[in-house]
């Protein structure tokens, strides 16, 4: 059964869509633009601070549905500029730090509210994380 999932830990959806949604243990996090849920705007300017403000958004996501980074078994990252590439990665490598997922990068023409960067990601549970839930 499809799982519509929200939390008020991550930015609200400005469109359309689901911040996630679960399905048979997977779950499906949406684009995150680097939106400080507590301001409700960007609040990060340069490329390092706003891969880090889209990781939190993801992670409290994941954990809103008990699961975590190392539950992550694929993620496509957006760049406003692949120029970018490199600071996004150091930050991104601070989160999956053993096992990362699988990633495909790819530079874009716009993000949402002029974001430079922007991740969406899939999460799997494991058997057991899936027995204490049902």
């Amino acid at each position: 059964m499809k799982k519509i999932i929200t939390t008020d830990k991550a930015p609200k959806a400005i469109g359309p869509y689901s911040q996630a949604v679960e399905m048979n243990g997977t779950v499906y996090v949406s684009g995150q633009v680097p939106v400080n849920p507590s301001k409700g705007q960007i609040d990060q300017f340069d490329i390092s601070g706003q891969t880090e403000q889209v990781l939190k958004n993801i992670g409290n996501i994941l954990k809103s549905e008990g699961c975590t980074y190392s539950d992550v078994v694929k993620t496509t990252v957006f760049l406003s500029d692949l120029a970018n590439f490199n600071a996004m990665n150091e930050v991104y490598s601070k989160y999956f730090t053993t096992d990362p997922p699988a990633r495909s990068t790819v530079q874009v023409s716009g993000l949402p509210l002029g974001a430079l960067v922007e991740i969406e990601s899939v999460a799997v549970r494991s058997f057991i994380q899936k027995q204490s839930r049902t």
